[in-house]
């Protein structure tokens, strides 16, 4: 009797999560969809990063950008994840697997970026769309967006790494 009840209610709150993070993908920013891992390196190495410069990820995801920015080029690194099941997974991966780099839960729209060096995305082209006047407004000069397949709308890219096989295009922006 009373694991049936345990049972009940935890199904009831799992349920309730993803509802939660379903809501967030259709009216958030878009779905989570993990960057290969190959992917990512190619990014990173794209993003010229320097020592200590502060890396954000505006859709953290699993943290992994995170992760290989502090652990590979010494970045100091922050994300923002807003989906609370996607936000669990990258704890999960930082606590079980000793990843690096500091992602909290929060709305990107709420935080600030002036600090950025450089902005990592991979979301969907009416999120960026969303994102533009942010960036205008608190990206410093020099700073940079790094986003994967997707063209900032209204921005013209500085330079555009294509698409291959396993790869989708890489566009880097300079402010």
């Amino acid at each position: 009797m009373v694991l049936g009840i345990i049972t009940i209610i935890v199904v009831c709150l799992v349920i309730i999560f993803l509802s939660i993070s379903f809501y967030i993908t259709i009216f958030g920013g878009g779905p989570f969809v993990p960057t290969p891992m190959e992917a990512v390196h190619k990014i990173l190495k794209a993003a010229q990063i320097k020592k200590n410069q502060q890396i954000i990820d505006i859709g953290a995801g699993d943290g992994r950008f995170l992760h290989f920015a502090e652990k590979d080029y010494g970045a100091k690194t922050l994300g923002f994840e807003r989906d609370p099941f996607v936000y669990f997974i990258a704890k999960f991966r930082q606590f079980f697997f000793g990843w690096k780099g500091k992602i909290i839960r929060a709305n990107l729209f709420k935080q600030n970026l002036k600090k950025a060096d450089i902005i990592l995305c991979y979301m969907l082209p009416r999120t960026l769309k969303r994102c533009l006047p942010k960036f205008r407004k608190e990206l410093k000069k020099g700073s940079k967006i790094i986003s994967y397949t997707f063209q900032v709308p209204d921005l013209k890219a500085a330079k555009i790494i294509p698409k291959t096989d396993k790869i989708g295009r890489i566009l880097i922006y300079k402010f």
